[in-house]
């Protein structure tokens, strides 16, 4: 068999429509020749093979070690650019991009990052930061209530779910 006499048969399915239009059900059958192709063909055909939606060419190697040094800085640097103080080798981060959505945006106080919720007093808010039950901005009037304030509150809680579900106002019908 020849090279010029080979048959490519090409089993991908089209979208329905195509199938529909066409008045064929299932996988449609293409039979094409091999035939030379002309350079400037074989330019857009290597164009559009080079593009594939789940295949990204990346400009690094992901695996590469990153340089830390140009990303973060170290703490308690000298003016020679020695670590002060011996051992403590802190790393700070010194920048980053976009926005948080627990710091940047409004949050129920048990989900703050400015003030984490495990690990500072309940009373601590951000300006951002809203009451669970009340849906209003921290404080609210039951902040600080002696029995069980708001400050407390967080969702994984069935009591403060029950709470916050009785202080909304229900839907009137009309």
């Amino acid at each position: 068999m020849d090279k010029a006499d080979i048959v490519v048969i090409d089993l991908t399915s089209s979208s329905d429509e195509e199938e529909e239009e066409d008045g064929k059900i299932g996988s449609s059958m293409k039979k094409m020749v091999n035939t030379p192709m002309k350079d400037e063909n074989k330019k857009i055909k290597e164009k559009f093979d080079d593009y594939d939606e789940d295949c990204t060419i990346l400009d690094s190697d992901p695996f590469a070690l990153i340089d830390v040094s140009k990303k973060l800085s170290i703490t308690n640097i000298d003016d020679d650019g020695k670590v002060k103080g011996g051992e403590d080798e802190d790393i700070s981060i010194v920048s980053e991009k976009g926005q948080v959505a627990c710091r940047d945006f409004p949050h129920a106080r048990d989900l703050c990052v400015k003030f984490p919720f495990n690990t500072t007093p309940h009373l601590s808010y951000c300006d951002k930061c809203y009451c669970y039950v009340c849906d209003s901005a921290a404080p609210c009037e039951f902040w600080t209530a002696i029995s069980g304030g708001h400050c407390h509150a967080t969702e994984k809680d069935r009591g403060w779910n029950a709470m916050r579900r009785a202080a909304r106002p229900t839907p009137t019908t009309h």
